[in-house]
């Protein structure tokens, strides 16, 4: 006979797995401190990118005055700035990502432990 409990957990599982549970399952594979010291490290290498790439672009958007200014200029000190810039962005970025995967985390940790319970459950609804 069918047991309409299990069926309706099963169900939730399936649906579990299907959606949110592939993700929460490759950061379940991690310790914490792994997971999100390798999601900081993707986030930076991310901003580096894009601060290279809206550098290039500021540059190509003012290349004649820049090319006119250039032995004007101190480039120690721009190069000093760009730096600078490029720290700051990276630091803010690396806090936001360590903020918001530690949460993710935390989440897919509760998630999974929540699917574990199923299981066990599910594995005595088959016992009985």
């Amino acid at each position: 006979m069918l047991n309409e409990e299990r069926i309706i957990l099963m169900t939730k599982m399936a649906s579990y797995e299907a959606n949110e549970g592939k993700q929460n399952v490759a950061a379940g594979k991690y310790f914490r401190s792994d997971y999100i010291t390798l999601q900081i490290l993707k986030s930076i290498i991310s901003s580096t990118l894009a601060y290279i790439i809206i550098f290039a672009l500021f540059i190509l958007y003012d290349f004649e005055v820049l090319m006119q200014e250039i032995y004007k200029m101190d480039l120690f000190s721009f190069i000093q700035t760009i730096l600078i810039w490029y720290g700051v962005t990276s630091v803010i970025y690396g806090v936001i990502s360590y903020i918001v995967y530690s949460f993710r985390y935390a989440k897919a940790r509760k998630n999974l432990k929540r699917y574990y319970n199923n299981l066990k459950k599910l594995n005595a609804m088959y016992n009985n």
